[in-house]
């Protein structure tokens, strides 16, 4: 399949609104993922929440004016089958498998429903999240909810900016939502999210000169460094992906820290929005498994990835269509 540009200009997503799949990962923010007990039981509760998230939202950014208050609803490949088998499947919508490399695994631990909720004070989406839950409570049941939050001046728990290769505005919204190629599901997105916990005690154990050419930057002021400074395998090295025409493919990451230091963990949820999964399963793969094989993310010496998802998040028009079928 051929590759659009990342930046799209053709990608005119003005005929349909998106969820909030380009913006920027906030103070705080909860992702949650679900498991549906039986899809044809769980239809018409999901249904209604599909109808009734935007009034809660509405709700709560009346409440919390000026916070940031936002969230985004997906469903996994096999929800989006058992709950709406009259609409066809969107077309790089798939189980995720893991991406198994010589050394390092991403792993496939699935889901039906995912929310990420992001606003700049912990209890407006910890209220709708409890809006969502208890909705929910009788049909699905939780795989995982991870509550992040702004680290420092947005950076990752290991000390480094993150999301610095995002692009911003117009080619922000061109890189994550889903153009004209899938004009049934045009304003979508395909959400790719992963947990991975870092080990701190070895990360800090090495030198920050070290860690800089790990990266690809330098850690305090957030320089890129020199293509004969970093090693060819620094992690902006190896997620820099080109379309066939040498043209950079991006997504939009919404990446957020998250720890519990009583039991020594300390993480980065990553989420990468973006018009077609393809993109985001080639900087997998490099990482992963390398280009060329074996050529494997330094930043996966010191960080191992516990979960991995695929979901496809429909525009809010699709969204409130879905509540109607």
């Amino acid at each position: 399949m051929t590759q659009p540009d990342s930046t799209r200009p053709e990608n005119n997503t003005s005929e349909v609104t998106p969820q909030d799949v380009a913006g920027r990962p906030g103070e705080h923010a909860i992702f949650i993922i679900l498991a549906l007990k039986d899809y044809q039981a769980a239809k018409p509760v999901v249904q209604e929440l599909c109808g009734t998230l935007p009034a809660l939202l509405r709700s709560l950014r009346n409440r919390f004016p000026g916070q940031g208050v936002s969230a985004v609803m997906g469903f996994g490949a096999l929800a989006w089958a058992g709950l709406f088998p009259e609409r066809a499947k969107p077309k790089e919508l798939t189980v995720f498998e893991e991406i198994r490399g010589q050394k390092h695994v991403a792993v496939a631990t699935g889901g039906d429903l995912f929310f990420h909720l992001r606003a700049s004070r912990m209890d407006a989406i910890m209220e709708l999240a409890t809006y969502i839950s208890s909705d929910l409570a009788e049909v699905a049941s939780p795989i995982d909810e991870t509550h992040g939050f702004r680290y420092l001046d947005s950076r990752a728990i290991i000390g480094f900016v993150d999301g610095t290769e995002n692009p911003e505005e117009d080619e922000a919204l061109a890189a994550a939502a889903i153009g004209p190629e899938e004009p049934e599901y045009m304003g979508g997105s395909y959400a790719m999210t992963q947990k991975y916990l870092h080990n701190l005690a070895a990360w800090n154990a090495i030198p920050v000169e070290e860690q800089e050419k790990v990266i690809g930057r330098h850690k305090y002021n957030d320089r890129e460094l020199t293509d004969e400074e970093k090693p060819e395998n620094a992690h902006n090295v190896v997620t820099n992906i080109s379309g066939p025409e040498g043209q950079e493919l991006k997504i939009v990451r919404a990446n957020i820290a998250f720890a519990n230091p009583s039991r020594g963990e300390y993480g980065t949820y990553f989420i990468g929005y973006a018009g077609t999964f393809s993109t985001t399963k080639r900087m997998l793969e490099n990482m992963f498994i390398g280009e060329p094989t074996g050529n494997t993310d330094l930043l996966l010496e010191y960080s191992q990835a516990i979960s991995g998802a695929l979901f496809f998040v429909p525009s809010r028009d699709l969204l409130e269509a879905l509540a109607e079928d």
